[in-house]
Parts: C-alpha cells; structure tokens; sequence
C-alpha cells in the first residue's frame, strides 16, 4: 500500500491541509487537499486555542472528503514559524569506540542526539538540528560518512530554536482537532523544499516566504542550509497600512491590496482610481491608485530591507549565484520582484511549489505560491521516510486498510500494542 503523508500549515491568514503520496517516478501527488481561514493565529504563533482548533479541523474535513478510499487522516506533519525562531551554528564530536568498523547512521543519529542535549536560555528549546558538513579524523568538508572509517567523528549543525510555549500551544491544538502530531518542522526549510532545485541550493540561493503575519529567510549555499530568519511582518501589516491610509474597512483594504495592489508607485498610473462603497447610504469613497501602491511600496521596502540585513548578516551575500526567490501568498503582489532586485542588487523570481510536484488535474490553484510551505511540509515528511530503517514504520503513514482498523487508534499506537506480531498478520 502507497505511503500518505499530511502536511498541515498553521498560518496567520489560513490553514492548509495536504495529503499526498509518491508516485513511481519519486514525484508528489497531492491526494486531497483543504483550506480554512485561520482565526485564532497572529504573526505565526497560536493567541487563541479554540479558534485555532476550530481552524485546523475545518481544513482537515474538507481534505478528509475529497479523499478516496479508506483512508484517515491522523497523523500530521506541522510547520512552525514566528518571531520567536532563532537559529545558531554549533559543532559537535562522537568519538567511536572501534576505528575497524565502518561510521554507520548509528554514529550520526548519536551526534545529533548530543545536539539535543544543548542548554537554552529559559523557555526556549530546540525545534530542529541539521547537519552541515562532518569532519572524520580532521579530513574536513565530507558531506556523507557513512561506510568510512575513523574514531573521531565531528559536524557543523545549523540548530533552529524556538520558545517552549509557542511549540506546546501548536501541539495542543492538533491533539484537541483528534489528530496526532508526527514532526514540528520549521516552515521555511519547508518552502525550501517545495520551491527550490537542489542545483539552485548549490548556487547559493535566498528563499523568501512572505506569509500574513511572518516573512521566513532561509540561505543555501553548497547544497547546506547556512542561516534562517523570522521576520515578524507581513502580508496583514499592509492590509493594516491600507485600512489605516485610505480610511475603510480591513475587509475592503484586503481587496484592494489583492486586486489592484502593486508594489512599485511608479509602475502605476496616476488618473486611476478605485470606487469603494460607502458604510449605510454614505457616499462612495475614491482611491487612487497610485496612493494605494505607494502606501504598498513603503511597507514592502521595510520587510525587503529587513529580509537584505538578514542576508548581509548571513556572510553570504557575494556567494549567491542563484539570487532571491520569493514565494507565499505575500509574493502574488504585482512588481514584487522588480522591487527586491532594485534594493538588493540581486536576481529575483516568483517561487512556485512545482520542483518536486506531479502533474495535478484534480485542483486548479495547487501550484499557488501561497500553498508552498504546505506542499513541502508533505515532502519534508517523505525525506524523513526514507531515512528510516524500517521500511514498515511508515511512522504514522495515515494508511487504513478496512473499518475495523479505523478503529485501533493511530498506527503507532497499534505498532506499540501489538508489536512485532502485527507485522506478520498483515503480511
């Protein structure tokens, strides 16, 4: 039976849920998939349980109707974002006991388990350790050491933190929608993997998730993530600009920002004008919309220099062959690109999540950029799939073969209650 991954996205503005799984040609099919607007999430942390629960099992209703078969949706697959997000560089040693043997992922899982063991500041924790580079008796630069041979095993990580509360608040959450929680993964490497090529994060790239409340920065370089940053502005602060400029309601501000919003004041023109209606009988106000970009352009300029301080603080802003790529529902704003070469200097494109993606008929708006962080939550789930040395552990594969088994729980707790029997009576 395919394997089933659900990607969930918490956002500030919605909530997506996709289930996918692999086609023969190690492509993503997106199986179902449902949205809802998120009501209880400001700038990508949880301020309201209930509403947030509410959220969530919206989306996961509409995705669990569109799928085929007996499949349930249970275990998922989480991204976390936020202001609170810190990132470090940290290096790490495991002295082998046996020189003879080969390193195995033994070794590495044992170093990246002392990673883990690292002290924090009060109320904050460690989300995510990914290795960069390893060092095997002092020869540098190895990207993979499995099957050498050495004592003194070392690795760069790149070590995501985050605060103990913000993590608990999304785990929470989950449980009370009646689903169960696989990983918590940090939403732009997420991105990263649904948007970017691995020839790109060879290049050297910059990925720029512009979501409602937060815009995310992750840096390849060589192939290794190298920095990541949450900025806690986004698509809402200019909603909220607009509301405030222009005098009118948020509702309306958010379709004027969609429709005819635009990010350089100069590329539009200065006798046209927008009608909004007035409040009961009132008079309909006129916009301009030049006034409208260039209250746009101001707030944009802000998160761009933001997002170029992150990418000059990095140390990698000469080695970035492959430039920005901007992606999430903030990057669909008109001139958006134009705008970011003009303050960085540097090559810009519109990330769309089709890198690891089959050809989907079943929805016309998949390859949205808005919907990244959630296609790549389902292949964040699928990498860690195939690091796994059981091929049985699907861990929590979503998979239900008839109703009886509907009713055992989730496929982990079934593993733990029937052990290694359970494998033999479905095989």
């Amino acid at each position: 039976m395919a394997k089933v991954i659900v990607g969930l996205d918490i956002g500030t503005t919605k909530i997506a849920c996709f289930v996918g799984t692999k086609n023969e040609h190690g492509k993503i099919e997106i199986l179902s998939m449902g949205t809802s607007e998120s009501l209880g999430v400001r700038r990508g942390m949880v301020s309201n349980i209930e509403q947030t629960v509410q959220s969530i099992q919206a989306a996961v209703k509409e995705a669990q109707q569109r799928v085929e078969g007996e499949l349930i949706i249970r275990v998922v697959n989480v991204g976390i974002a936020g202001q609170h997000i810190k990132s470090l560089q940290h290096r790490g040693i495991h002295t082998r006991s046996q020189n003879d043997d080969e390193i195995s992922q033994k070794d590495i899982d044992a170093l990246i388990e002392d990673m883990y063991k690292l002290v924090m500041l009060p109320g904050e924790e460690i989300i995510t350790v990914i290795p960069q580079e390893y060092i095997v008796d002092s020869e540098q630069g190895v990207k993979d050491p499995i099957g050498m041979s050495g004592v003194r095993l070392e690795a760069n990580f790149h070590i995501i933190t985050g605060n103990v509360g913000a993590s608990l608040n999304i785990h929470k959450c989950v449980q009370r929608a009646g689903l169960e929680v696989k990983d918590i993964i940090l939403e732009p490497i997420a991105s990263a993997d649904a948007v970017l090529s691995d020839e790109e994060k060879e290049a050297g790239i910059v990925l720029v998730d512009i979501g409602g409340g937060t815009t995310d920065v992750a840096i390849f370089h060589e192939g290794i993530i190298r920095h990541t940053a949450v900025i806690p502005f986004g698509g809402n602060v200019i909603t909220e600009d607009i509301k405030e400029g222009c005098t009118i309601m948020k509702r309306q501000a958010e379709m004027l920002k969609v429709k005819f919003g635009s990010a350089l004041a100069s590329e539009s023109q200065e006798n046209e004008i927008v009608c909004i209606p007035g409040l009961r009988g009132r008079e309909p106000k006129e916009i301009s919309i030049r006034n409208l970009a260039s209250i746009i352009q101001a707030r944009m300029e802000e998160i761009v220099e933001l997002v170029y301080y992150e990418i000059r603080n990095s140390g990698y802003e000469r080695k970035l062959i492959g430039g920005i790529v901007v992606t999430g529902g903030g990057s669909q704003l008109k001139h958006i690109t134009q705008l970011f070469e003009y303050i960085t200097g540097m090559d810009t494109r519109i990330g769309y999540p089709t890198e690891h993606l089959a050809n989907n008929s079943h929805f016309d708006n998949l390859t949205s950029p808005m919907y990244s962080t959630g296609i790549g939550l389902v292949l964040k789930g699928f990498e860690t799939l195939g690091k796994m040395d059981m091929p049985t552990t699907a861990s929590n594969v979503n998979t239900v073969k008839s109703h009886s088994q509907k009713e055992r729980g989730s496929f982990f707790d079934s593993i733990m209650s029937k052990g290694k029997s359970w494998f033999a009576e479905e095989n």
